[in-house]
This record gives C-alpha cells, structure tokens and sequence, in this order.
C-alpha cells in the first residue's frame, strides 16, 4: 500500500501543461511573465504616477522610484514584430535625437558652438561614470560612436561636396575609410576570448588538480605545465582580487586561488580576468571598452587597434578636404583656429561646428591609440597598467604615460610579434605565462 501512494504523486506530475498562444506581432512578454500589448504602454503604470504625484507636490522622488521607472519604460518601449514586439534599448536613442540638434544650435553662434561643444564631453564623461560605477552595459556610446560617422558623413554630402572642391576620387577614398572603420568594428565587436565553462569531466579534473596543489604545496602539478605557485608571474594582489573578482569558492585549495574564478567555476591562464561588465572571463582581458559595449581581449585586440587607426585615418582625411573648402587659402591649423567669415551663412557655421565636434572626437581617440601603442611596446595590458598604478609597482616613465610592469616585457619587436599572432594559437601559451 505504501508503495502504491509513493507512485500517486508520480502520475500527477505528468500532466499535460496547456500550450501557450502565439504572440501577434503587437503582443509581448513583460517583465512579471504577463501577456501585453503595446498599445497599453501607457496604462497601469503606478511607478510613474507615485513619481508624478511627487513632482507636482513639490516632493522628493526617491532613488528607487526612478530606477522602477527607468525600469518599466524600457520594458514597454517595444516595436512591432514577427512573434512577438521587440524590446528597444533605450540607451540607443539619446544620440539619435541629441546630436543633431546640439550640433545644428552650436552653429548658430560662435559662443553657442564653445558652450556646446564644452559640454558633450561633460555629459559623455558623466553619464560613463554613472553607468561604469553601476556595472552596467549600455549602447549608448556604441550608438553615439557609429551616429556621429553618419551624421558627419550626411553633413559632408549635403554641404561640402557641393561646393565643387571635392572630387569623386577623393570622395571616394572617404567612403573606403567609412566602410572600412564599419569593417573594423564588426571584427572588433566579435568574441574577444571568452573563457567558457569546462564540461563536467573537466570540472573534476581541474577539481583533483586543485587538490592535488593542496597536497604538494609549491610542486608543479602535469595539468599546470610551468605553473608558479609562488605568484612571482602575477601581479595581482589579494585586495584586489576581494574587490573585482574572487577566485576562491567553497571546494577550491587556497593554493589555487590565482588560477580560480569563483564566479565562472573555471580554471583560467595567466593574464586572464573576469569583466564585472560583461560576467564573464576574458583570455587576455586588455579592458572593457564602451565605444564597442564588449571587452577586447586576445581574440580582437588587434581589430580595435586596426579600427582605431582607421578611424583616425579617415577621420583627419575627412576633416582636411572640409577646412580646405569651407576656408580656402588658408592652411589646416590656420583655418581650424582662425577662418573669418565661417558664421555669415549657416552652410559654412554647420560645418566648421561638425569639423570641431569631430577633431574633440578624433583628439580623444588619438590619446587612446597612444596608449595602446605603448602598452603593446612594453606587453602589458590596460588592467595589468591599472592594477600597477594601484599596487605601485612597476617603472613609471614619462609621468606615468608609461608604466612597465617587465612581467612579460621581453623586447620591443618581440613584443610586437607576440601581439601580431595573439588569437592564432588559443590554446598553447608559453611556459612563462602560465600561471
């Protein structure tokens, strides 16, 4: 008998679950798993009018009310699709809006074009930091980076190159660049070098492996060729490591702490960290970059070094033939700091606003190229710079433009050839970089 009401409960977990309907292109999905339509983003909305109601009465409006907000608009700002609405990122938008008409204000007026063109990188600056302290991902930067190139590429077409100086050859190796900057980044914005997790019998083996350091002590074990116990290969202190990701877990030695990503439940190789942006470990995580909403890491670091020259390329290119047409007879320096007559027609104010947005952008990205030049030169990454500078360890040279750590720093050209077949070999790394 009691065997007979052990299999009850048995049969009536089998039970069919009625199939859910198909979703019309209007309906989705919410956040609470309820059924919606997107004529009703404006309906029972308690969030926004708590928020209303407060405002009007002249009342704080609490932090988490407005992330609640934030929070259901972005649930409920969907487009029309096939099965279903498509949720629309609300970051992407700023920009599509913003841009054009800061830019269009900013050529009204000479002191309008130096108030705005002040204030775009304050705000750039301020909204990073908002979103690089709440570890979140945003599109923002990304949206802004590719509506700049084809607003100033429109701008070009609409007013410069009728002007009549422009010619086709020279307009076309402008479109090369901008097709080729778009070529770049989608290398760029692929897999950087995820670290995945291993299968379940590789978990067990990096689990005896783990146990086995726990019993040797500082002996290399097989699965650890080159392995260094002692942390002499690695920088990484231990505050640190409490603070950006821990490496230790409830079934790993203390011993395999460096190796040991608690959060990813893996084993990973030197250089190798865990981005708190994406969730996820990076095979030679250089830093987590916002103009692409990915980390660049070994996989492609050297498309974002490739769109980054690219980009300056075109960017100086494009910049030149507009000065060279908007003020004639006048050198590139002398024109971009000195052209008379630039704010008689609004033709020539547009431009000149869109040439001096573009050289703000194009100085910034030189100073990131720079960096990552040096950083190449001497082999380190941009994490390993910043865990230096923390630690203050390493040379500082050149008031700390550059910093040597000489962990990995085995000449100028062979530093320059290890870069030039990073991804080639995933796998196989030398014995000095295995940690």
């Amino acid at each position: 008998t009691t065997q007979k009401g052990a299999m009850k409960p048995v049969k009536k977990t089998k039970a069919e679950e009625p199939e859910l309907e198909p979703l019309c292109c209007c309906e989705y999905i919410d956040r609470n798993g309820e059924k919606n339509h997107v004529a009703a983003c404006l309906c029972d909305c308690q969030d926004l009018d708590e928020g209303c109601d407060r405002w009007i009465t002249c009342k704080s409006v609490q932090p988490e009310t407005c992330e609640k907000i934030m929070d259901t608009i972005s649930d409920r700002l969907r487009i029309p699709w096939l099965r279903g609405a498509k949720k629309v990122n609300i970051s992407i938008l700023p920009p599509l809006f913003l841009l054009p008409v800061f830019l269009r204000v900013a050529s009204w007026h000479f002191l309008l074009g130096a108030v705005v063109l002040t204030s775009l990188p304050v705000l750039a600056l301020w909204y990073y930091y908002l979103t690089h302290r709440r570890k979140e991902q945003t599109l923002f930067f990304l949206s802004l980076g590719l509506f700049s190139l084809g607003y100033m590429y429109y701008v070009f077409l609409q007013e410069v190159v009728p002007k009549g100086r422009v010619g086709p050859t020279r307009l076309a190796l402008l479109s090369c660049g901008l097709l080729l900057i778009l070529f770049a980044l989608y290398r760029a914005k692929k897999n950087p070098g995820y670290l995945r997790n291993p299968a379940p019998n590789d978990r067990a083996l990096s689990g005896s492996q783990l146990e086995c350091l726990n019993r040797k002590g500082p002996e290399k074990p097989k699965g650890f060729p080159g392995a260094d116990l002692s942390g002499g290969l690695n920088n990484r202190a231990p505050k640190d490591e409490t603070k950006d990701s821990p490496r230790t877990s409830a079934g790993s030695p203390a011993k395999g702490k460096e190796d040991w990503c608690a959060k990813c439940q893996l084993v990973r190789p030197a250089r190798a960290w865990h981005c708190r942006i994406c969730g996820i470990c990076v095979r030679r995580m250089d830093h987590h970059c916002v103009w692409i909403n990915s980390c660049v890491g070994e996989s492609n670091h050297q498309a974002f070094i490739l769109a980054l020259l690219v980009f300056l390329l075109t960017s100086i290119y494009g910049i030149t033939l507009t000065l060279d047409t908007i003020c004639t007879d006048r050198s590139v320096f002398t024109a971009l700091f000195y052209c008379p007559g630039v704010y008689a027609n609004y033709s020539s104010a547009l431009c000149f606003t869109c040439v001096w947005y573009s050289v703000i952008i194009t100085g910034s990205m030189a100073y990131i190229f720079l960096i990552q030049l040096i950083n190449i030169s001497y082999n380190v990454t941009e994490r390993e710079v910043q865990q230096a500078l923390r630690q203050k360890t390493g040379r500082r040279l050149l008031c700390g433009l550059i910093v040597d750590t000489g962990q990995y720093n085995r000449g100028f050209l062979r530093n320059w050839h290890q870069f030039s077949t990073l991804g080639t070999h995933p796998f196989h790394h030398p014995a000095e970089d295995i940690v």
